[in-house]
């Protein structure tokens, strides 16, 4: 994930109206209201996931090391999640490209798993395996590869749970799991030169005419007290499909996570902006911020490691998704 003067897009002031008032005309304070009694009844039996398999599915990835693009660590955890995806799903997709920007290349493997392929009714997840090459958001680390346990491997280790629970049991619908590469090797200031395996996913899924009825990107979702807030590009371009998915969590008794609270006018630069802007697809964002809009504090450093991974706030996440999924009919 990209530095923070790289991932706020602090709008203008006349975009910033335009989001609060003309996309979503609700103040923040009628927006809190609407939303603190959600449409859904709680289910009587919850969907399959287990956070302890979640766990081990980010131990797996970090044991590799840091999964910087062109790495052996890289190359060993491919193969692996390859391995994975061809065990559990239908059938599996992987794309190899090289992928550039700013005159630098980059060797690209996205890896998609798709559940019942003829299904028209699609459902989109996604999440990046690969890792920041340096833990540039400490000056005493700035030149250190690190973990990426939550920057990239719990939002894998959740979805490789949810392909896991798919395989055994297998919703109406169709669903395909994308992990996507070369997301955090961006600089500052440039927001085209990140996410760049998601970039040419998204650039391939529209020329083929591909569609799903919405996507869920999972991005930092397995940090001790992490929230999860609708950040501004999630309200623009999936409003309606983001609210529902809080609510549901909210519903299953996940409100300590999934914060009805508004951002205001912050919006990250993330996946799912490309697989909005290139693929059309409406695609929410489930990313921890603290109330501030700032990412947590391990955040590109170091710290970014097993230790501050907690199974509850992978449940929190995994068990939200798949009862999006297993519901029925599905949301």
């Amino acid at each position: 994930m990209r530095q923070i003067t790289a991932r706020f897009i602090l709008f203008s002031l006349g975009v910033a109206v335009c989001l609060l008032y003309a996309c979503h005309p609700k103040s923040a304070r009628q927006e809190q209201a609407a939303t603190k009694t959600p449409e859904f009844q709680r289910p009587a039996q919850l969907a399959p996931f287990e956070a302890d398999s979640a766990y081990s599915y980010v131990q797996k990835q970090v044991d590799f090391g840091p999964r910087v693009p062109g790495s052996s660590a890289h190359k060993a955890c491919a193969d692996w999640l390859i391995g994975k995806m061809r065990g559990w799903a239908d059938s599996v997709t992987v794309q190899r490209a090289a992928v550039s920007a700013r005159g630098k290349s980059y060797d690209c493997v996205n890896i998609i798993g798709h559940y019942n392929p003829g299904a028209a009714g699609r459902i989109l997840l996604l999440a990046h395996w690969d890792t920041r090459a340096f833990a540039d958001a400490d000056s005493t680390t700035r030149d250190k590869p690190f973990d990426g346990a939550d920057d990239g491997a719990s939002g894998v280790g959740v979805l490789l749970e949810i392909a896991r629970q798919l395989a055994a049991k297998k919703p109406s619908l169709g669903v395909d799991i994308l992990l996507t590469d070369v997301e955090d090797a961006g600089v500052d200031g440039d927001d085209a030169s990140w996410c760049l395996g998601t970039q040419y996913w998204a650039t391939q899924a529209k020329a083929a005419g591909y569609r799903a009825q919405y996507g869920i990107l999972l991005d930092m979702v397995g940090g001790r007290g992490s929230h999860f807030f609708r950040e501004a590009l999630t309200r623009q371009y999936a409003d309606a499909q983001s609210l529902m998915v809080w609510n549901v969590a909210n519903v299953i008794g996940y409100s300590d996570y999934f914060r009805y609270g508004d951002l205001g006018s912050i919006g990250i630069t993330d996946d799912h902006t490309f697989v909005n802007r290139i693929a059309g697809i409406p695609t929410l964002d489930i990313v921890a911020l603290q109330g501030n809009g700032d990412f947590m504090p391990w955040h590109h450093t170091v710290n970014d490691n097993m230790q501050i991974i907690d199974k509850n706030t992978l449940k929190a996440v995994g068990q939200t998704v798949s009862q999006v999924l297993y519901s029925n009919p599905p949301y």
